[in-house]
């Protein structure tokens, strides 16, 4: 096996392989207004403490909201929460539209519907090339247990579940 040359493009099909769940994060910027939006670089880091992160692009039109924050909301997503994921990805202009949701830690939006959400205070920021990695305390969290939302290779997948025989 040789390693390939640099190709962003490649790279990215490449990590595409690696299925991944969805995930809707949420805050407050600076002038109190509702931010969110998907990823899926959501990962687990510390039970004790409870730390988890996830990371931003430098790219994105909610960077400065999210690497300011105090507290933001990880919502992972359920198998039928596809348009949920779509709209928080969009560009639209109100991604909270018809959207059920209530106030959590310090105001942050908590969405109705998840499979889990962990409400977070930012712990660190890290560099990570063109992205930033943001680790939060999990200060409080719900596990609603539903089948979860797969990303695979630029798409969603279903979670082929074993038949019992």
């Amino acid at each position: 096996m040789s390693a390939q040359p640099y190709d962003s493009k490649a790279f990215r099909n490449a990590l595409g392989q690696f299925a991944t769940g969805v995930t809707v994060i949420t805050t407050l910027d600076a002038e109190g207004r509702k931010v969110g939006m998907t990823a899926n670089s959501f990962s687990s880091v510390s039970l004790d403490p409870m730390l988890v992160l996830w990371s931003i692009a430098r790219t994105s039109k909610s960077f400065s909201a999210f690497v300011e924050a105090r507290q933001f909301a990880i919502h992972v997503l359920g198998a039928d929460q596809k348009a949920l994921s779509s709209q928080f990805a969009s560009n639209c202009e109100d991604r909270f539209s018809d959207v059920p949701h209530r106030s959590g830690l310090g105001g942050i939006p908590i969405l109705d519907d998840y499979s889990a959400v962990f409400q977070c205070e930012t712990e660190s920021r890290f560099e990570g090339g063109d992205h930033i990695i943001i680790v939060g305390r999990v200060v409080e969290f719900d596990n609603r247990g539903k089948s979860p939302l797969i990303f695979h290779a630029g798409r969603y997948a279903d979670l082929e579940l074993p038949v019992a025989v």
